[in-house]
């Protein structure tokens, strides 16, 4: 389930429950006061992407805290 999901501070990723950093920068900055959920599948064809800065594929928060 994506609620008990940890989410970087850093970069939203969406990260498993039981990570200590971050699967894409390696943060330790994790939390789980995060909303919204988006799946960037093509980065370089997203305007949401653009808009979060994102470059690699994967599950993003909208909303971290």
């Amino acid at each position: 389930m994506v609620a008990d999901r940890l989410v970087c501070r850093e970069c939203h990723r969406v990260n498993d429950p039981d990570n200590e950093t971050c699967d894409a920068c390696n943060s330790s900055s994790l939390t789980e006061d995060w909303a919204g959920y988006v799946v960037i599948a093509h980065p370089e064809e997203s305007r949401i992407a653009t808009e979060m800065q994102v470059t690699e594929p994967g599950a993003y928060a909208l909303k971290v805290r």
